[in-house]
């Protein structure tokens, strides 16, 4: 989107802000997906901040030289103490300053390298706003050698000069020239903050967005993902928000809004509105997945069955028990034509419907006991299937693992097992979850140990025991946090402790 913005103004003056001696620490972006942005420490510099808007154009192309890197990264530069904090509309911000930067012990240093530095950017920035397009290119080659002189062929400052003509020549549509350079700027940001620093996700989100100029699906999802990865690494969740938004929007504005990228990115947009507990945005994206599914593969694709059953969840967690308890049984007979009987998928799809059957149940017991006994009696039965098909499932992993590592992928029975403990473990902590709602419905005194109840822990916490100690199953944060609460509920039902 924003390579697109800036080649339509080419030919405009793209204004910067006024002022950037504002200690404001926020920036709004200006479109329908408005939200606000908090900034990071590498925007402010020398106690001063300055306001940006994220979808300028012309932030994205080239950045005044007193940032280090394109989309507002800063290395070490900063403000000289004495800069003016007003420009008019023909000055933009840092023409008063000639090539300063202060260091941690407060001086000021400046050479010949780096003075030009600043003024072949700021010079280039021009021309590119007139349409000077020559004399630009000239002028950003020269920034990259006075940078490389001045700071060191692997400081940062040389990593944004690279990407300042990277994003030069993909306005050029000159790819073959533009590659390269984000890849050098990519490769430089690495050795000086490490793989997994925001500035190097920023830096692959550019690159991101000019594979997907160019239709290069497979890698503009890499780039995209390794973007978003670091974003969520350095907690920037709403930073992560905007960039997938932003790439939706161009695929779907590219005809591509059907292609699995587009589908991932969805996917993954709804895990971020979840995270955040934005149940309702996060619907809306998933229904918008199914339909999709819907139409390109049909109710005879196991994609479609899981993205139906997304949204079941995403509903269940709504309160919406009866459009969730629809769709997981579609779900499920689609399971039952499409799978093996046995499949684990099977297993999980019936502890999901066990589990909106104990939400109605929990609706019906203050009005009608009889339903909500029936409720229960519905969730036992599919957790006894759910439990035999994990404990099948396991068993062929035990048996047959050797076998199964020969004829599959690597890695599969590991998960297969891994997923089938998970299974059996919730399987059977919610059937003790059902015995109990079961005695409480029939007033059964309290005082009285429902044994149903706490064998179906004691299993749970043998099952882990048995698959997880022996290591014929490795242990997950998933399986761990399962046997935990099904040892802390047996303990509690018992009045000791169990070893």
């Amino acid at each position: 989107m924003f390579l697109r913005v800036a080649a339509a103004n080419l030919l405009k003056k793209l204004r910067f802000p006024a002022s950037y001696a504002s200690p404001a620490s926020t920036v709004t972006t200006t479109n329908e997906l408005s939200v606000k942005l908090k900034l990071p420490r590498w925007y402010q510099t020398g106690g001063h901040g300055w306001r940006i808007n994220l979808r300028d154009p012309c932030l994205w192309i080239v950045i005044s030289g007193h940032v280090a890197m394109t989309l507002g990264i800063s290395a070490n530069a900063t403000f000289a103490e004495n800069a003016t904090t007003e420009a008019s509309s023909n000055n933009d911000l840092g023409d008063d300053l000639v090539g300063l930067r202060k260091i941690e012990d407060g001086s000021v240093v400046s050479n010949i390298h780096t003075a030009k530095w600043r003024v072949f950017t700021d010079k280039a920035r021009e021309f590119f706003q007139q349409g000077k397009l020559d004399e630009a290119e000239k002028l950003f080659l020269s920034a990259i050698q006075e940078a490389k002189e001045g700071f060191g062929e692997q400081d940062p400052h040389v990593a944004s000069a690279c990407n300042n003509l990277a994003e030069f020549y993909r306005v050029k549509r000159a790819f073959d020239k533009a590659e390269p350079l984000y890849l050098e700027a990519i490769n430089i940001l690495e050795e000086s903050f490490g793989p997994d620093d925001v500035r190097v996700g920023v830096a692959a989100h550019n690159l991101g967005q000019f594979y997907l100029g160019q239709k290069k699906l497979e890698e503009a999802r890499v780039k995209y993902e390794r973007a978003l990865k670091v974003l969520y690494l350095q907690g920037k969740e709403r930073d992560a928000e905007v960039l997938i938004k932003d790439s939706i929007r161009m695929l779907e504005e590219g005809g591509e809004g059907e292609s699995s990228v587009c589908i991932r990115r969805l996917r993954y947009l709804s895990q971020i509105y979840m995270k955040s507990h934005q149940v309702a945005e996060a619907e809306m994206v998933q229904r918008k997945i199914l339909h999709v599914m819907e139409l390109s593969k049909g109710w005879n694709s196991l994609a479609t069955v899981i993205a139906a059953e997304s949204l079941a969840l995403t509903l269940l967690a709504s309160g919406n028990t009866k459009d969730s308890k629809d769709l997981l049984e579609r779900c499920l007979n689609a399971r039952k034509d499409l799978l093996p009987s046995d499949h684990i998928q099977i297993g999980a799809n019936l502890l999901h419907l066990a589990r909106v059957a104990m939400l109605d149940c929990g609706r019906h017991k203050m009005l009608d006991v009889s339903k909500a006994e029936a409720e229960l009696d519905m969730a036992k039965n599919h957790l006894h299937n759910s439990i035999r098909i994990a404990r099948e499932c396991l068993r062929k992993v035990s048996k047959q693992k050797d076998k199964l590592k020969r004829y599959s992928e690597p890695g599969d029975s590991r998960k297969e097992g891994q997923a089938a403990l998970a299974i059996l473990l919730q399987s059977l902590n919610t059937l003790s979850s059902v015995e109990l709602e079961k005695q409480e419905l029939q007033k059964i005194q309290e005082g009285n140990i429902n044994l149903e109840a706490q064998e179906a822990l004691l299993q749970c916490i043998s099952a882990y025991k048995e698959f997880v100690s022996e290591r014929s199953i490795a242990d997950t944060p998933e399986i761990k946090n399962e046997y935990l609460s099904c040892l802390k509920r047996a303990q509690n039902l018992l009045g000791h402790k169990i070893h």
